[in-house]
Order: C-alpha cells, then sequence, then structure tokens
C-alpha cells in the first residue's frame, strides 16, 4: 500500500546538457502513442497507416493553439493585467476541449485534401485522442498542479508547500486529479476499442461516443480539483461546459442511433451517414 504518491522535486529532466520539461516530454509521448494507434487502426481498415502522421501534422499544432486560447478564455481573470503569461504554455495550461474543436477543424481540411471520408477518420482517430491525454496528464504531476482537495487516503499525492494554495498551506497531501483522469482515460480508450469491435455505431459516432465518456470523467475530476478556476453560480465553468457537452453528445446519439431502431451498422453505412458539422 502506498503511504502516499510523491511529487517530482523539479519539473525538468536533465539528460547531461539537454534539459526537457516534463510537461512538454509527456504531451510528446502522448501524441506519439496517438499517431502509432491511429496508424495502426488506419492499417486494420485496409487504409493507408500514412493518414496517421499526416491528420498528426495538421491536428496537433492547431489542437495546442485551441487548447491554449480555450484555457486562456476560461481562466481569464489569472492573466488579466499579465497576458504574456498566456503564451509561456511551458508552465502547464491546455484546455482539453479547445484542442479537441481546433484539432477537428485541422482534421477536416487534411481530409479533404487527401480525399478521406472524415466520419471514417474520426471513427479511427477516437481511441486515440484519450490515449495521448491518459500521457499527457502526467504533465501536471511533474508542475505539482491541478491536484484536488486534501486527502490522508493512501495516494494522496505529496505537494510542496510553495505550491499549495494559500488556503491549504498546512496540508501536505491532496487528491491526485491527474492520476484519476489518466485511468479514466484508459478505461476511454478500452471501452470506444471494444465498442468499435461490435460494429453498430453509425460511421462518425464513435467519436461522439469518446465526447460524452471524456465528459462524464471531467465533470467529477473539475468537482474535486482546488486551483483557481472562473466560476459560474458556484460551479467551475468546465463542469457547466463539459455538462453540456455531454448532454448535447448523448442528444446526438439517441438522435442518431437509438431512433434506427436497432438496424446494423453494416446496412447504415450503405446509406449516406449523418454530418458532423
Amino acid at each position: 500500500m502506498f503511504s502516499s504518491i510523491p511529487s517530482p522535486s523539479s519539473g525538468s529532466l536533465d539528460l547531461g546538457s539537454l534539459t526537457l520539461r516534463g510537461y512538454g516530454l509527456m504531451i510528446a509521448l502522448g501524441v506519439l502513442a496517438a499517431v502509432w494507434l491511429t496508424a495502426k487502426r488506419f492499417t486494420d481498415r485496409s487504409l493507408s497507416a500514412d493518414h496517421a502522421p499526416g491528420i498528426a501534422m495538421w491536428g496537433v499544432p492547431a489542437g495546442i493553439i485551441g487548447a491554449r486560447f480555450y484555457h486562456v478564455i476560461t481562466d481569464w481573470g489569472r492573466f488579466s493585467g499579465n497576458w504574456g503569461e498566456a503564451f509561456k504554455i511551458w508552465k502547464g495550461g491546455l484546455g482539453i476541449l479547445g484542442g479537441v474543436i481546433v484539432g477537428y477543424l485541422a482534421a477536416m481540411i487534411y481530409c479533404k485534401r487527401a480525399n478521406l471520408d472524415l466520419r471514417t477518420a474520426m471513427d479511427v482517430v477516437a481511441p486515440a485522442i484519450p490515449l495521448a491525454q491518459m500521457i499527457g496528464r502526467w504533465g501536471n504531476w511533474f508542475n505539482q498542479e491541478l491536484y484536488g482537495r486534501p486527502s490522508e487516503l493512501p495516494w494522496a499525492l505529496e505537494i510542496d508547500p510553495e505550491n499549495r494554495p494559500v488556503q491549504h498551506l498546512e496540508q501536505a497531501t491532496f487528491h491526485p486529479t491527474f492520476l484519476y483522469e489518466s485511468l479514466w482515460n484508459l478505461m476511454v480508450v478500452l471501452a470506444l476499442i471494444k465498442i468499435d469491435r461490435m460494429k453498430k455505431l453509425t460511421a462518425g459516432m464513435l467519436f461522439i461516443v469518446y465526447l460524452a465518456l471524456y465528459s462524464i470523467g471531467r465533470i467529477w475530476v473539475e468537482a474535486l480539483r482546488i486551483d483557481e478556476a472562473t466560476k459560474i453560480a458556484g460551479l467551475r465553468v468546465n463542469i457547466w461546459v463539459f455538462a453540456l457537452l455531454l448532454l448535447l453528445s448523448l442528444g446526438l446519439l439517441f438522435k442518431v442511433e437509438w431512433k434506427r431502431g436497432g438496424v446494423d451498422a453494416s446496412e447504415e453505412r450503405v446509406q449516406d451517414p449523418p454530418t458532423l458539422v
């Protein structure tokens, strides 16, 4: 049994003359894992694995920009009067929803240029996104950020005094929300792969299932977090945003899938599936 989870003493890894920032390293590893899984899934569909790095070349830079923009606008109070901090991405602060939205738009452009069906591409990419998130979340561990309420559970996370909120200076251990979300994302990856193998969904709907499943996990993780955040009616903005996203995703799934009356996906794909945009 753990007594607690220690935090890294530094947010960087020194490899001789080379210094790697842990936050950026975990994001990079997440991207590489996502490209690997995407390539494998394209191959399984008898499509070119080259589409995986192709989508990544468009989607990753766009996604990072979108993720940072989302973080800044949803926590604008933190940057007000000091907007130079908004560009210091290595200090953490990426909003996954912004990354998914802008990355999706970039993937649309790639698919049009490569003559690749967008709905098929989204089904292929769907499990790879939470895989990247699962790994990337460990960047928050290196930065000692985005943890939850004080906790004395055996797996509670140790936070150095300089990284604790003023109101919790006397507490040393907190809920490791980065770990909770990482494990949730792992379950989302496995669930999406299992659902995809059942071949029951209309083309493009696996991506919507991802949005719904991720929203569920993110809502309860957000409810645990104590870092500074913009609030509406006493709740963090991200709780409202992901609750709305969950409702929209479930509504779309209900409209597209449940009203089909159990028509098999292989029959449905003969027709034109509904567009995602």
